[in-house]
């Protein structure tokens, strides 16, 4: 299996705002030649935005032209029945991404002349999923008691599919399950406990053979992510870096096992990226690093067992331009990191 000590190359978190799937392949292939993922492009079409690329075959699913939910007041008891036969057995052939629902990643998989070291796949949470898919009366699924323990376990199912064709371009994968709702975690928009959402995390996260990561836009209780079973964990390093340098004790014994940091240290929206430069973001990441270094966890192993990525996925950036722009910014950030810390 790939090592963590993945020395501050890059990749991104999928979402990019083309419409033309070839052409965000092309950047991904340029920009991100060592980690490419594939492009999730939810301006092409409301199928593809990171709530409804998941949910084919899922029981009862709703997918229409602006809509996601799940039409709890049908009879699901078959499709309930098929959906357990198929979990107990690890039967993944019925949960998969159609083109309809994933132009980018077909196209991903058909691209020649790649020589990765390993593919990125992403699906979207549990929790995340869980919470934002609503049924018909508008209430998020996770809290059903029969829906939700669906939630975690059918995105286990979807993980692995995912895994199994991104292997076919390389045996080396890493699979993110990314949790935006776990910034909710401790509210009363959350009424979950500590337990339940690392009990959802390790349920999807069994679905997973090569490297899983999990990303989360903001702040968060970064205690609950670091005591599961993830590889990577990625956040918001350009706005939120102190977020997960007050918890120094877990980020020690996270990297002691092996575990790797995402340092999401290029912003994502265009005015700002359009400001900044290598060397500008070069001083912000040693900034925040010398946040963690302070407390004792030495560089080299922070930039060894770590990763260069935009701070959050590209899809809702005003342009293709901008874009392009964060996706150069991260590639050469990477380049100047590697160069100066004598990276493999």
């Amino acid at each position: 299996m790939l090592d963590t000590k993945l020395n501050c190359l890059t990749t991104f978190h999928g979402s990019l705002p083309h419409k033309d799937a070839d052409k965000a392949c092309q950047l991904v292939a340029k920009y991100l030649p060592d980690l490419p993922a594939f492009p999730q492009l939810s301006k092409r079409a409301y199928r593809e935005n990171m709530y409804a690329q998941c949910s084919e075959g899922f029981p009862g699913i709703v997918v229409t032209d602006d809509k996601i939910y799940v039409d709890s007041k049908q009879d699901l008891t078959g499709q309930l029945a098929q959906f357990y036969t198929d979990y107990m057995a690890n039967d993944i052939s019925r949960y998969g991404i159609s083109y309809e629902y994933g132009a980018g990643f077909h196209t991903f998989l058909k691209m020649k002349g790649l020589k990765p070291r390993a593919v990125k796949g992403h699906i979207t949470g549990p929790v995340t999923w869980g919470l934002t898919v609503p049924d018909v009366e508008g209430k998020g699924i996770l809290y059903d008691e029969t829906l939700g323990d669906v939630v975690p376990k059918f995105l286990r199912l979807k993980a692995a599919w995912i895994e199994r064709e991104l292997c076919k371009m390389n045996p080396n994968t890493i699979m993110f399950v990314d949790e935006p709702y776990l910034t909710a975690f401790g509210s009363v928009g959350m009424q979950l406990t500590k337990e339940q959402v690392i009990d959802c995390l390790e349920e999807t996260y069994r679905g997973i053979k090569g490297l899983k990561g999990t990303h989360c836009c903001g702040n968060t209780d970064w205690a609950i992510l670091l005591q599961t079973s993830v590889d990577i964990i990625s956040f918001d390093t350009y706005n939120f870096a102190e977020s997960l340098a007050i918890y120094p004790q877990e980020v020690k014994n996270f990297l002691a096992r092996g575990g790797c940091i995402a340092w999401g240290i290029v912003p994502t929206d265009a005015e700002t990226v359009n400001k900044e430069t290598v060397h500008s973001l070069k001083d912000r990441l040693e900034a925040a690093l010398a946040l963690f270094t302070r407390k004792g966890i030495p560089i080299n192993q922070l930039l060894e067992q770590g990763l260069i990525t935009p701070a959050c996925g590209l899809g809702p950036i005003s342009s293709e331009a901008a874009a392009e722009r964060a996706l150069q910014l991260t590639a050469e950030l990477s380049k100047e990191i590697r160069n100066k810390y004598n990276l493999a």
